[in-house]
């Protein structure tokens, strides 16, 4: 499977995340105003945003499997990064209005009217976007895709929220409101630290950053090839979840150009083969004994 028809794989992620979202909206929707639960029809708007976080990672993954053109000769790759980081704002967003709700609850003296069926749709809320959850990260996985990694977390902070929304639910049935604000804590704290996440990676893949113990990795795979005397330089980026590697080796000078090339070759094939390199550029130096193996 080439990386368009991962992208391609990881679109379902996306769809099913957004048609899970509306039917648990309406579900909410419809519930919290017969039960006359507020919390629910909260979580029920709040998972209305998640709709548009999920659009924001199926436009992108549809973009950045567009082909390479003239103003984009490396490809359109880097979109998926940038749905990422629109992900982690809309998040970032949720968590202030989940902080909102809670400081508003810590200093109101309002008691709403429990129902119990609340509470059974926050369960249920709950197992649907855990099994979305796994689907998404087994996905993401498989077909190697930041977006819908990214898609699958804001999944997991929903389900967490489902929980926390049910378990202050009972908690309140209980007389014991305690476990409402515990809960809404621990949810906020993780909703915000998923968001940050979501926005460290994708500003580290889109200003070039790459994880320096890969290049230690390529280059010991790439001297394993016996016509490679030294790794004198490699230098990674990353286009969405696709890795381009530039690379500076030194080898025999009385090869014959056709030798160096298919040396070359072969380094491509090792680097996309064993470390999963999507592209690499090769550049052939000619090697001098004086300076000694790296």
């Amino acid at each position: 499977m080439n990386r368009y028809e991962e992208l391609r794989t990881a679109e379902k992620g996306a769809m099913l995340s957004i048609f899970a979202y509306i039917i648990l909206s309406i579900i909410k929707l419809g519930i919290g105003q017969f039960a006359n639960s507020q919390s629910l029809i909260a979580d029920a708007f709040n998972n209305i945003t998640d709709i548009l976080g999920n659009v924001t990672v199926l436009i992108g993954l549809r973009l950045a499997r567009k082909p390479a053109d003239d103003d984009h000769a490396y490809g359109h790759w880097k979109i998926e990064s940038v749905a990422s980081l629109i992900t982690s704002f809309i998040m970032l967003g949720v968590g202030f209005e989940v902080l909102r709700n809670m400081i508003q609850k810590l200093f109101s003296n309002t008691v709403e009217e429990i129902n119990p069926l609340s509470a059974l749709v926050g369960i249920f809320s709950a197992i649907v976007m855990l099994l979305v959850y796994f689907y998404n990260r087994n996905l993401a996985s498989k077909v190697n895709s930041t977006g819908l990694l990214a898609a699958a977390k804001d999944n997991l902070s929903d389900a967490l929220t489902s929980i926390a929304t049910t378990i202050a639910i009972i908690a309140s049935y209980l007389k014991f409101p305690i476990l409402d604000k515990i809960c809404a804590v621990a949810i906020t704290f993780f909703i915000f630290k998923t968001a940050y996440d979501i926005f460290s990676d994708s500003a580290f893949s889109l200003s070039d950053g790459f994880d320096e113990s890969l290049v230690e990795t390529y280059r010991a795979e790439i001297l394993k090839i016996p016509e490679v005397k030294k790794v004198v330089d490699i230098r990674g980026r990353t286009y969405g979840s696709n890795i381009f590697v530039d690379v500076v080796v030194d080898m025999d000078p009385n090869m014959t150009v056709f030798d160096s090339h298919k040396i070359t070759e072969t380094i491509e094939q090792r680097l996309q083969e064993k470390c999963g390199v999507y592209d690499a550029d090769i550049h052939v130096e000619p090697y001098k004994p004086d300076q000694g193996l790296k």
